[in-house]
């Protein structure tokens, strides 16, 4: 347990809401034919910022959104209910870039969410999703429950398998909810763990498996180390599992507590599914300093989020989250 309040807890779950969203939209940048690789690491070593006029997010932030807003409603996790709200957002907006998996299985989830459970274990030949979905998304839910990391881990896990049945794509949502807890734990006193210190206590609060492997040999990487070798050592993202995504994007995170542009320019620079990394790495990051340093253009050019997201008090509720919240984790 921590002495972080709930007040400090709630805003820094808004603020990893507000900072996953602009690092997806920024490294959603970093895509395209005319961006080379060569061309891209140029343009971020020399911090050039993307040009286009409007920065807009992807299923990442989608996602993000229906976890941010059943903590808002149920102060945890419903599983059947976080499913339709999964569902309900994908059929209003599938245009968000979303992966093959989920494009087989939300449309299932809109319209039968109680079947989320044997629906996402049939994934991928009846494996589950191994992918870095879950991971993702999760950054507002573990600054949400920061004073307990117990629980941080637990409802990391049932936001995970809605969609992650895969061990470790569930690993890889809790060690990024883990990393935001800590981080958000800087609002307080007691502060936060930093670098190497934060990921090795990530990494022992993290399922045994390739996720928590690759978290201790992030915590060995120096934070000079170059951003491109760390991806090359760690994974950037590339191969879409937890495993090759995680470890990189909290490394970027680890280094960086304080900046959260420098946080999110270090995670581009290792490219791979850089619109993830740089969610992962933009959401940890806010959790504990807010997006009070990012340049005001960066603000400016992101997508702006629903509404309700600022507000302080529970909004309307959208479809999908009708009733009452029923038993956490259901």
């Amino acid at each position: 347990m921590t002495t972080i309040s709930t007040a400090d807890a709630r805003q820094a779950a808004r603020d990893a809401m507000e900072g996953l969203a602009l690092g997806d939209a920024f490294g959603q940048r970093w895509f395209g034919p005319a961006r080379v690789p060569a061309e891209a690491v140029e343009r971020i070593r020399a911090r050039r910022t993307p040009e286009e006029p409007r920065w807009h997010w992807t299923d990442d932030t989608a996602m993000a959104l229906c976890v941010y807003r059943a903590l808002l409603d149920q102060d945890g996790i419903n599983r059947t209910r976080l499913a339709a709200m999964f569902g309900a957002t994908y059929l209003a907006d599938p245009a968000r870039r979303y992966g093959y998996g989920m494009t087989k299985l939300l449309p299932v989830l809109a319209e039968h969410p109680e079947r989320w459970q044997a629906e996402a274990r049939a994934l991928f030949d009846g494996q589950g999703s191994l992918g870095n979905g879950a991971a993702m998304r999760v950054a507002p839910l573990g600054a949400w429950f920061a004073a307990d990391l117990d629980e941080v881990a637990e409802q990391a896990e049932y936001s995970a398998e809605v969609t992650h049945t895969h061990p470790e794509g569930v690993a890889g949502a809790v060690a990024v909810a883990v990393a935001a807890a800590l981080a958000a734990r800087g609002r307080t006193p007691d502060g936060a763990p930093y670098g190497e210190s934060l990921l090795r206590e990530v990494a022992d609060l993290t399922p045994a498996g390739a996720v928590r492997t690759g978290l201790r040999a992030a915590a060995e990487l120096p934070r000079e180390t170059d951003p491109g070798r760390a991806a090359e050592l760690l994974g950037n993202g590339r191969l879409i599992s937890a495993a090759d995504t995680v470890p990189f994007a909290l490394w970027s995170a680890a280094h960086h507590l304080e900046d959260l542009a420098e946080g999110l320019w270090t995670a581009a620079e290792g490219l791979g599914d850089v619109d993830t990394t740089c969610a992962i790495t933009g959401g940890v990051i806010a959790a504990g300093s807010g997006t009070a340093g990012v340049p005001a253009a960066w603000r400016e050019r992101r997508e702006a989020l629903p509404e309700w997201v600022a507000l302080p008090e529970r909004p309307e509720r959208p479809a999908g989250s009708e009733g009452s919240a029923g038993s956490a984790g259901e």
